[in-house]
């Protein structure tokens, strides 16, 4: 899932967490705020922590927010032919499952005929995966209250536990297959529906691990929203109200320092060290969030000045996930030779692991501006298909899928982790005073929402940390605790 998207829930979020700036007057008169912060990175979570440390610390401190690339990182809009393209959900979709051979199963227009068609193939498993990952999502959904009353965690673990108890720690340590044959799911449906689900989400088999696959099962569901003019468009509206300055540049090193107070005593603050078009410079600061993942091939930042030394680079690797974007008339007679291309209207082609020819799903994309009347073209006409693989596809792959093509856009991303079960411990959101990373949540899961979430994490846990607020950071038993609140 290269661009996530947000759920109705998460769009509340935002102003939900403000409620959450109570209760620290005290703290507050006895250390002033940081004078700078810095933010490395200007995607989801970055401009999302931008926003949220312009909440807790007051319109004195300055925040900059420093990116070498686009605003929106991993949230991308393409345009083809002049037309800016992104998944609508106005526009009724059909949603099929190839095999490499045939289509499995095939959505109609008409919701009882999808009910009957899952029912006879699948029993009553669909109806059974919705409760379950309904189950998990209600106790996901317990970050949001824990967050409105301030509530922050110094590591991945913490945070899931307090969520989820030992039962989301345990969905970390086992595949998803595992998990869903566990709970009695038949194997015809994990392969058939769920390896599909999580092919196109997370380009990886049930073989990930159970937490990132109930995941990504959650974004199969309805009521999922996309943003007008492309998701990144949230990226500017944070950044827009947190009154962060951008600064389009690469960074290279943070070095610890330290300097004497008027009390005597060493006070640490960090130098950025960046590169951008006019050169080399540096900016102190005081408290430095990093919004990047420090794993190979995504990020060079190296680390000075401490002790212990912090690593370059973390263990783990992220996923390649290679989109290519295609103006032309696709083959259908390589999914189902039956089939007229005036008479095929699916819009959504997921793959299982049995798919020889090297991709995880075929969608066709709309305009994201939808003019009145509008309605999907049949696949024999020209329109713009959106394709995942794991690999970039050759010119025997492309001549296989299309019967013509006007353009070819071919975009690599390193979109997010390569899952497994057990998944490693990921680091801690704190890798040093006043030092933190956002990162590690989407060793869990990632998400646009996973990210938001984190960042709201990272700058509660900088101003409880700044303000010594300590009693507000790795409480157990909330859930319980706040119920009797309430």
């Amino acid at each position: 899932m290269s661009v996530r998207t947000l759920s109705y829930k998460a769009l509340l979020f935002f102003g939900l967490c403000q409620v959450g700036r109570r209760g620290f007057v005290s703290a507050s008169e006895l250390r002033e705020p940081p004078k700078k912060i810095a933010i490395i990175g200007a995607g989801i979570g970055g401009t999302s922590a931008a926003y949220f440390l312009r909440q807790d610390f007051g319109p004195s401190v300055k925040i900059d927010v420093f990116e070498a690339g686009a605003v929106g990182g991993r949230l991308a809009t393409e345009e083809v032919e002049g037309r800016s393209l992104s998944v609508r959900a106005e526009v009724p979709s059909k949603m099929a499952i190839f095999d490499g051979k045939e289509l499995l199963f095939e959505e109609s227009d008409w919701f009882i005929v999808n009910f009957l068609r899952m029912l006879w193939r699948y029993g009553f498993n669909a109806i059974r995966m919705h409760m379950w990952v309904e189950g998990i999502l209600e106790k996901f959904m317990r970050i949001y209250q824990f967050q409105q009353f301030s509530y922050s965690f110094s590591s991945v673990d913490r945070m899931l536990h307090a969520m989820g108890g030992d039962e989301f720690l345990t969905l970390l340590n086992q595949t998803l297959e595992e998990a869903m044959l566990a709970h009695g799911f038949s194997q015809t449906f994990i392969n058939e529906i769920v390896t599909p689900i999580s092919r196109v989400n997370y380009g990886q088999s049930v073989r990930l691990h159970a937490f990132a696959g109930a995941v990504s099962l959650a974004g199969a569901e309805s009521g999922l929203w996309a943003v007008d003019e492309g998701n990144k468009r949230v990226c500017f509206g944070l950044l827009y109200h947190s009154k962060a300055e951008l600064i389009s540049a690469r960074v290279t090193n943070i070095a610890l320092k330290t300097r004497p107070s008027k009390s005597g005593a060493n006070t640490k603050f960090y130098e950025v060290n960046y590169v951008s078009d006019s050169g080399s410079a540096y900016s102190l600061y005081d408290v430095v969030i990093l919004a990047t993942p420090l794993h190979q091939g995504l990020s060079d930042i190296s680390f000075s000045g401490f002790s212990p030394p912090l690593p370059s680079h973390f263990p783990g690797r992220y996923h390649q996930t290679v989109t290519t974007l295609v103006l032309g008339r696709l083959n259908i007679s390589y999914v189902d030779v039956r089939r007229k291309p005036s008479e095929f209207f699916v819009s959504d082609i997921f793959t299982t692991d049995g798919e020889k020819l090297g991709i995880c799903s075929l969608s066709s994309l709309d305009p994201v501006h939808i003019t009145p009347g509008y309605s999907r073209p049949p696949a024999s006409e020209t329109t713009v298909w959106k394709i995942f693989s794991p690999e970039p596809l050759t010119e025997e792959q492309l001549r296989t899928l299309f019967v013509s093509r006007e353009r070819v856009i071919e975009k690599r991303w390193l979109a997010y982790p390569s899952y497994r079960a057990p998944e490693r411990r990921p680091p801690p959101f704190i890798l040093n005073d006043s030092l933190y990373y956002l990162s590690p949540i989407e060793w869990a899961a990632s998400a646009m929402e996973t990210s938001a979430l984190s960042a709201r994490n990272v700058a509660l846990l900088a101003k409880h940390r700044w303000y010594k607020n300590t009693a507000k950071v790795d409480q157990e038993g909330l859930h319980s605790r706040l119920r009797g609140e309430l």
